[in-house]
């Protein structure tokens, strides 16, 4: 049997119940891989549920949501990820009955967000999807046999359904791009930690206050409960062992009816069933049985090691032991729960979304017990820095490879965290930050390219005009320096230009490139920003680092084009250009910069260089700008940018051919000096 050796793990939902025992198990099982959690922190999560990985060099926590496509982008590019693990979702069946759409929202809309980005980076090498056994439907009550992986999905309420379309994402995508998936489908779920929404947890916290425990229906419906370290096991044999393209039960075939659960607990607590237990009223629909047939999962190597009432003792000491480990959870304790209730533990309010944590080693968590791991500063608390960067664009590449310069060079930054279009919050940001200069690397240029742009007018004109005039205009009033991360792609070849002359395009000249929206976009506010004497524009094209594995990468886009097109371009070597972009930030510079390496650089003479250095045996065609012309929506701009003002500023900037050969090539090198190619 074929075992699967992940290196950087994403696990999504992880502050939940289910998903923070598996992380803690693989953090502590595992120092050699790299656990990055992402939750964005809803009711039924909880920090301190990683309390166990919080120390750990191998675990890092991120507070955001799945469905913001840039944050994951983002996560799967920095953070090198080969593995995900998807938990996050609303998985409560009362809560679907009463606010439906967030369960699409989180449950199906979440899951494409992921699946996208999978396909976009190219680099996952399993996708775990964690689903329900609810989305079979409900098991006959004579049958003997349970629901096997092929059984027909048949979902009976609006979370099972979410759960279920979901699946269906997953399954297109394993199908359609070749993504390696895996899909799982487990029973109930009980043990510390859990929310109390849940019928285990709820009725052992109620029947620590004396209070009745409240029964659906007749409480004759039958489930089947799995203990969570036992469930955690099984997804770290489903990781390394199971197989892509394939579906596995988490079961057990020992089945409890509900009033059954509830006398036990009574037992647990020396309480008289008669005196505690209460028939309420029972949901609009609720499944009598669900049955799994789980040889499959077995046959892996995994089975059910806790029996029933060794798992109910332990979790029933662990609530006594932690009462207050969810705050007020009085809401969850009603017999139909309906509202997706705010835990009082952490501060959920949207300005932190998306911010990145790691634990003290602190025996307690609250929020001043935690540090911001970006933004950081070397400075002591009594030093005031010299200088100190507001960052926008976090989740893009240009902001994200900021951060980390400040980071090596030790410059204090944070990243902004108002929206650009917001100019209430860009002051807030300014007045808490009190940055000495800003830089704006937030903009739209497409998803996945420029095309995008074309069929989403509004959405660009909001973020690359009003947006950036907006943060100008505020850094303007406060007196700050604002650099602005540009494009060049606002030209094109013309008579005063000719393609191979090498005169390049001037800062002073006007932009004659329209055949864009994105272009025209970013001409236009280039020229507005000339109004503004205190913004430094740079024009970025073609950008390129020297990690090939980035999907916005030039480089790694025309390396995956079954054919290119051959012009020669300026290009912009982020590696060599974005340390300098600080150091003018520091020298005050202002006015507009052609922001690439000096000369040109053709597609075929890039790809010439990838094989010589990086695949010997990389073949590629060609094809004109007409044939381009048939399979994409707008023209590209080519043409060669004048760097002589940048050159005069930094007599030290390579040009683009020995800028590429230095930070890119030779870095990455994996032909051997002398080799040949095929």
């Amino acid at each position: 049997m074929a075992t699967y050796t992940p290196k950087n793990i994403l696990i999504t939902g992880a502050a939940g119940f289910i998903a923070s025992h598996v992380a803690n198990r693989l953090v502590r099982n595992y120092p050699d891989y790299k656990i990055v959690v992402l939750d964005k922190l809803d009711y039924c999560s909880n920090l301190k549920n990683l309390l166990a990985s919080r120390s750990s060099p191998n675990f890092k926590f991120v507070k955001g949501d799945i469905a913001s496509a840039d944050l994951v982008n983002f996560l799967l590019i920095t953070e090198s990820i080969d593995t995900i693990m998807h938990f996050a979702a609303q998985t409560h069946v009362d809560n679907s009955f009463g606010n439906s759409f967030e369960f699409t929202k989180n449950n199906i809309y979440g899951t494409h967000v992921l699946l996208e980005a999978c396909k976009t980076t190219g680099q996952i090498r399993r996708f775990i999807h964690v689903s329900t056994d609810e989305v079979y439907g409900e098991t006959d009550e004579d049958a003997v046999v349970g629901n096997h992986e092929a059984s027909q999905l048949l979902p009976t309420n609006p979370y099972s359904a979410t759960k279920a379309g979901a699946e269906m994402l997953v399954m297109a995508y394993g199908r359609s791009y070749g993504l390696p998936v895996i899909t799982t489908r487990g029973n109930n779920v009980y043990g510390p930690n859990q929310f109390p929404e849940k019928l285990i947890p709820k009725f052992i916290l109620l029947a620590m206050r004396g209070q009745p425990l409240p029964i659906h229906g007749d409480g004759s419906n039958v489930r089947s409960y799995l203990y969570c370290e036992d469930v955690a096991e099984a997804f770290e044999v489903i990781l390394h062992r199971g197989e892509v393209g394939h579906v596995y039960n988490i079961g057990t075939k020992r089945e409890r009816r509900v009033i059954d659960v509830a006398k036990d607990i009574c037992k647990l607590f020396s309480l008289d069933p008669d005196d505690m237990i209460k028939f309420v009223d029972n949901r609009p629909f609720n499944d009598q049985r669900y049955f799994l047939d789980d040889e499959k999962l077995k046959y892996l190597g995994w089975s059910e090691r806790t029996i029933w009432e060794e798992g109910l003792r332990k979790t029933m000491e662990w609530y006594t032991s932690n009462p207050d480990w969810w705050g007020d959870v009085s809401g969850a304790l009603l017999p139909h729960p309906r509202m997706l209730m705010m835990p009082g533990n952490f501060d959920s309010s949207d300005e932190n979304k998306g911010i990145v944590y790691e634990f003290t080693k602190d025996n307690q968590f609250t929020n001043n017990q935690m540090r911001v791991v970006v933004p950081t500063s070397k400075n002591s608390l009594q030093q005031k820095p010299s200088i100190k960067f507001l960052i926008y664009g976090r989740t893009g590449w240009i902001g994200g490879l900021l951060g980390k310069i400040c980071e090596k060079q030790g410059i204090p930054f944070e990243y902004g965290k108002g929206r650009l279009e917001d100019r209430a919050q860009l002051v807030l940001d300014i007045q808490t930050v009190k940055p000495t200069h800003v830089f704006n690397a937030a903009g739209v240029t497409g998803r996945p390219n420029v095309d995008w742009c074309e069929s989403h007018k509004p959405e660009t004109i909001r973020t690359n005009v009003v947006g950036t005039l907006n943060l100008a205009d505020v850094c303007r009033e406060h007196g700050l320096l604002m650099m602005n991360y540009a494009t060049g792609c606002i030209f094109e070849y013309d008579d005063a230009h000719p393609e191979g002359s090498g005169i390049g395009f001037k800062e002073e000249d006007k932009p004659n490139f329209t055949g864009s929206f994105y272009s025209k976009t970013k001409a236009m506010v280039e020229e507005l920003l000339k109004e503004y004497d205190n913004v430094c524009t740079l024009r970025v094209r073609m950008p390129i680092s020297s990690d090939l594995t980035n999907p916005r990468n030039f480089i790694t886009k025309i390396s995956r084009y079954n054919k290119v097109v051959n012009i020669p371009n300026s290009m912009t070597i982020l590696d060599e250009l974005l340390p300098i972009s600080v150091e003018m930030a520091k020298r005050n510079c202002r006015g507009i910069w052609n922001f690439t390496n000096p000369g040109v650089v053709s597609h075929n003479e890039i790809l010439e260089m990838y094989k010589k250095y990086i695949d010997p045996n990389f073949e590629w065609a060609n094809f004109t700008l007409e044939e381009q012309a048939k399979v994409i929506v707008a023209p590209r701009s080519n043409n060669e940018m004048d760097a002589s003002k940048l050159k005069n500023e930094f007599p030290d900037l390579l040009s683009i051919k020995d800028s590429l050969i230095k930070y890119v090539f030779e870095p990455n090198r994996k032909v051997a000096v002398g080799e040949a190619a095929n």
